[in-house]
C-alpha cells in the first residue's frame, strides 16, 4: 500500500507576521508547527501501514525550514520525506498549492492520499479537495472513521452536522480528516534516531514537471488586495428599565443605525 499524507508547515499563532507587499503570510524565521490536523492524516497513514503493510511518504510545500515538520513526520512513523521548495512556489493561494501538490503525487504514486481537513492558518478546506480534482481521483472529506481497507476499496464514515455518512470508494482516493478520527502518537526515540539519519527528498518544477505559469503568485486566480486589523470603537451603551422598554429602546437604536 502506497500512502501519501500531505502536512503543512504553519505559523505558531501568536508569531503572525505579514509581507506588506504581496499581503502573504512571512513564513521564513517565524516559528511553526505541523498544522493539527494534519497530525491525524498522519497517524491514520501509519496505522494503515501497520495493518496492511506498504510504506508512508510524508510531502510538504514550503521553505527550507519546513524540513523540520517533515522531519518531526517521520519521528512519528513516516518511511519518507519529500519538501517542494523553490521560489517559484511562493504566494501559492489554494489552486496553485493544490495543482503543485498533485504534480508532485503524480511523480510519486499513492493508493490513497490523506491531508487534515484545513490549515489553522488559511482556514479554508479546500486543498485537499482540488489536489484530488487536479488528480482526476475520488475524495471523501470530513473522515471521522475508517471502517474497512483493502486493495483496490476503502469504506469510512463522513462526518456530518447530524451524524454521519457511509461512504465506499475504489482506490486511489484522497482523503480529509477530522480530530474526532485518532488519537496522534507522540514521537518514539527510535523514530528521532530516524528522523535524523532521513534523507529529505527535495523537489523544485522540474523535477515534479510543472508548468511554471501555473505556480506561485502568478498562477493563482485569488489576490489578496488589502490585509487590516479589525477596529473596535469604543463607547457602549447601558439601556435601564423594565425588559419590554428595553427592547423598544434597542430596536430604535437598531433602527437609526440601520442595522434592521
Amino acid at each position: 500500500m502506497k500512502i501519501i499524507v500531505c502536512i503543512k508547515q504553519v505559523p505558531d499563532t501568536a508569531e503572525v507576521r505579514i509581507n506588506p507587499e504581496t499581503n502573504t503570510l512571512v513564513r521564513e524565521g517565524v516559528p511553526s508547527i505541523i498544522n493539527p490536523f494534519d497530525l491525524h492524516a498522519l497517524e491514520a497513514g501509519v496505522l494503515i501501514k501497520e495493518t496492511m503493510g506498504g510504506k508512508v511518504t510524508v510531502l510538504t510545500m514550503g521553505p527550507p525550514q519546513a524540513e523540520n515538520a517533515l522531519r518531526e513526520a517521520v519521528s512519528m512513523g513516516a518511511d519518507e520525506a519529500v519538501l517542494l521548495s523553490d521560489r517559484a512556489f511562493a504566494g501559492s493561494d489554494t489552486w496553485a498549492t493544490a495543482y503543485t501538490l498533485a504534480a508532485a503525487i503524480k511523480k510519486i504514486g499513492a493508493d490513497i492520499i490523506f491531508c487534515g481537513k484545513q490549515a489553522i492558518d488559511g482556514d479554508t478546506a479546500q486543498v485537499g479537495p482540488e489536489t484530488a480534482e487536479f488528480l482526476n481521483i475520488p475524495h471523501i472529506a470530513y473522515v471521522r472513521k475508517i471502517e474497512e481497507v483493502k486493495e483496490g476499496y476503502i469504506r469510512v464514515q463522513r462526518l456530518m452536522d447530524d451524524g454521519y455518512d457511509i461512504v465506499e470508494s475504489s482506490l486511489p482516493v484522497l482523503l480529509t480528516v477530522v480530530k474526532e478520527l485518532n488519537v496522534p502518537r507522540l514521537p518514539s526515540l527510535k523514530g528521532k534516531m530516524a528522523a535524523k539519519k532521513t534523507v529529505i527528498t527535495k523537489m523544485g518544477p522540474s523535477e515534479i514537471e510543472a508548468d511554471e505559469n501555473s505556480l506561485g503568485l502568478n498562477g493563482s486566480p485569488t489576490k489578496v488586495k488589502n490585509i487590516f486589523a479589525p477596529q473596535s470603537k469604543s463607547g457602549r451603551m447601558m439601556i435601564d428599565g423594565a425588559p419590554e422598554e428595553q427592547v423598544s429602546v434597542l430596536i430604535e437604536e437598531l433602527r437609526g443605525l440601520k442595522c434592521i
